[in-house]
């Protein structure tokens, strides 16, 4: 009796044991089933693919590619299967599909038994196309808890682990699919030749190097002015044309704009009409002449509403506030396409005119380049020389050599607050003529004369230039002060 229950227990131990090696074998034969990879699991090139459609979330796509003959080879183009017109991007459909030229994985998990727990029974996003030959379909399901990368099924019967997530392309908006107008770069000197302004603005700059009408070296653009040309700033301009050239707005109000849509938009009529000649090179380097045409405008009924109300912004956020609420709009061209511009790019564009882009500075040449300085000051003349060039120039007073750092920081703090064409009523506070060492030894002539307790007139070669803070006219006299007093 005790021989056998001692068989019955040693029997109980062996089957234990037998359970637990068996599991352990099924445990590790599971955990190999999940291995390291960094094998290609998808090689599709992307000119071969004719067909895209993809769920993701609650938005669906599908595209396909026709061959178009012209006029001396075809060309592939991709359509939207939705809308025929819709202007789709080739590139960034290249853009998607790129993922799946060489779709790597950083782990393999071979014959799952769940597809759910890697959410692919719902998957977040389902992609299908073809070559023609071979239709593909691949399911994008969760991140992994551990190294946030994306479950992937390409339909082999296994579950990867990708560490680019296609995910980061695909789900995207129709709009994100649009082929955009192109907006040409025209902030590099010397390529945009000259910018027309009309509607509400109405003038023409025109790109000009070594010109004969200004004193300074680095003035290129130019404008007509009381029947004079005049140079603008050439920073500014720059400036203005970066603006344009990367203005990008983030969605579209239609992409097949009829006269009616037009008319809603204020672009049957706009506000302001930007027109630029520019220059390309070819493959061979031959320059290229080249336009280019941008429409802005406001809605309509924002546009009345805002010209007829007298009301002041008196403050930032109220200012923050209406930019923030402005409706414009945008077109390139004839384009069919109308974008819509937020507030701030409506305001930045719109800021073209003539005071936006002029010099602000009262001093209308280089400190360096003044050789000699004729000062009216409360009835009494003075004269400052110099001796040298620009590069190492000397100042003198009386044969005494000077410290010009203060009255140059002066002259140079010179800056409007306002412009003005007002011509000077009150007393000229002093006046400086400025002989400068340029080709023909020309003069430029500084008055500023009061205006009223907080302003000085800044009057220029004799026309009225702008309102300058009196603080700045001040610390201009005393710099003078310092020099013949000392």
């Amino acid at each position: 009796m005790k021989r056998a229950k001692k068989l019955y227990i040693l029997l109980g131990v062996l089957v234990a044991v037998c359970a637990i090696t068996f599991g352990v074998s099924r445990y590790q034969t599971r955990q190999e089933e999940i291995k390291n990879s960094g094998e290609v699991i998808l090689e599709v090139p992307t000119d071969s693919v004719e067909s895209l459609s993809w769920d993701v979330g609650d938005r669906s796509f599908s595209f396909h590619k026709e061959t178009t003959e012209g006029d001396t080879d075809s060309e592939s183009i991709w359509i939207y299967d939705e809308d025929d017109v819709f202007p789709v991007d080739k590139t960034k459909i290249n853009n998607l599909l790129s993922c799946f030229e060489s779709l790597t994985a950083a782990f393999v998990i071979e014959n799952p038994e769940d597809l759910g727990q890697y959410g692919l029974t719902d998957p977040s996003c389902t992609i299908n196309f073809s070559d023609g030959e071979t239709s593909y379909t691949v399911l994008l399901g969760d991140y992994s808890p551990m190294d946030s990368q994306r479950y992937v099924s390409i339909g082999d019967g296994n579950v990867y682990l990708v560490s680019e997530d296609p995910m980061e392309e695909f789900d995207v908006e129709l709009s994100k699919m649009l082929d955009d107008d192109d907006i040409p770069y025209l902030e590099e000197e010397g390529t945009t030749t000259s910018i027309r302004f009309s509607g509400e603005i109405n003038y023409e700059i025109a790109y000009e190097a070594d010109s004969d009408n200004t004193y300074r070296a680095d003035d290129v653009y130019f404008t007509e002015q009381n029947g004079r040309q005049v140079p603008l700033d050439s920073t500014r301009v720059s400036d203005y044309l970066h603006e344009v050239s990367f203005v990008f707005p983030d969605e579209y109000v239609t992409y097949k704009a009829t006269d009616e849509d037009l008319a809603a938009c204020g672009l049957d009529n706009p506000q302001l009409v930007i027109e630029a000649d520019y220059n390309t090179e070819d493959e061979d380097g031959n320059t290229v002449s080249n336009s280019f045409t941008m429409s802005i405008s406001r809605d309509p009924d924002e546009l009345a509403k805002a010209q007829s109300s007298d009301a002041e912004t008196t403050s930032e956020d109220e200012a923050d506030t209406e930019t923030e609420e402005i409706t414009a709009y945008m077109r390139i061209g004839d384009s069919k396409i109308i974008y819509r511009l937020s507030g701030e790019d409506y305001e930045t564009l719109m800021a073209a005119g003539y005071n936006d882009l002029r010099h602000t500075e009262v001093l209308p040449a280089d400190f360096a380049d003044i050789a000699q300085i004729d000062i009216s000051l409360e009835g009494t003349d003075y004269t400052i020389t110099s001796e040298g060039d620009a590069e190492e120039r000397t100042y003198f007073y009386e044969d005494e050599e000077l410290d010009i750092a203060d009255f140059q920081s002066a002259m140079q703090t010179l800056t409007a607050d306002s412009f003005t064409d007002e011509q000077p009523t009150e007393k000229e506070e002093i006046h400086l003529t400025l002989h400068l060492d340029l080709e023909g030894e020309p003069s430029a002539e500084i008055g500023l004369y009061r205006y009223d307790g907080s302003y000085c007139l800044a009057v220029v070669d004799g026309t009225p230039m702008c309102l300058v803070q009196r603080s700045y006219v001040v610390d201009l006299i005393e710099a003078v002060n310092a020099i013949v007093l000392s």
